[in-house]
Parts: structure tokens; sequence; C-alpha cells
């Protein structure tokens, strides 16, 4: 049974920084692309980040890029999201998503294209 735990949300102020951690479990991690979305209130669900099968490439929404870095640790099953400069437009919840095939970043860029999901961790920035 595949599972994917994510964790280090929390509340942050403006301009400070937090690294969210998705640890999986039940496959191969590293046959999959995996990859960030997140989820404000009344908002669909968005692209973030996602890193290759092999690590090798990532992909950045605009809206991220230069502030957010998105890393993989196969030795222990897990993917990360670095977050500095946070914004109160960051506020949302984060969603860790795993998409199987030996998939690139740029596979996994929209929210169909992932095979399985985590249960979400909340960020809150404050003003």
């Amino acid at each position: 049974q595949v599972q994917l735990v994510e964790s280090g949300g929390g509340l942050v102020q403006a301009g400070g920084s937090l690294r969210l951690s998705c640890a999986a479990s039940g496959l191969t991690f590293n046959e999959y692309a995996t990859g960030w979305f997140r989820q404000a209130p009344g908002k669909e669900r968005e692209f973030v980040a996602s890193i290759s099968w092999s690590g090798s490439s990532t992909y950045y929404s605009d809206s991220v890029k230069g502030r957010f870095t998105i890393s993989r640790n196969y030795a222990k099953n897990a993917v990360y999201l670095q977050m500095n400069s946070l914004k109160p437009e960051d506020t949302a919840d984060y969603y860790c998503a795993l998409k199987t095939g030996l998939a690139t970043a740029q596979d996994l860029t929209v929210p169909k294209a992932a095979d399985f999901w985590g249960q979400g961790t909340q960020v809150t920035v404050s003003s």
C-alpha cells in the first residue's frame, strides 16, 4: 500500500522560510517523479514544483521560481520543498504527489498527472 506523509507545515511571517517533507512508503521510490501542489481555500489545486525520477531535472511554477527548491533523498524515500521568502499568497494546503513510469519533472505539472497523493500539510504566511 502506497503512503505519502507530509510534514513541516505551519505558521510563518512573510519573508520567512519553511521546509516541507514527504515520506513515501510501499513503493520503489526511485522509479517515480515526485512533486508538490497546493490548494488555497476556494481555489483549484495548482502545481508548485516537481523533480524527475532520476533527480536530474526539476520544474517550478513561475510564482515560486527562485524562492522554492525541490529535492529528494533516495536513501530516505523522501522529497522536500524548501520555501524561502514566503509571501501571504503562498498560504495553502500543500500536497505531495507521485507519478509512475520513470517520469520527468515536466510530466508532473498538472494534478491529473499524479498517481498518488499525500494528505496535505497546511502552510500559513502572515503579513
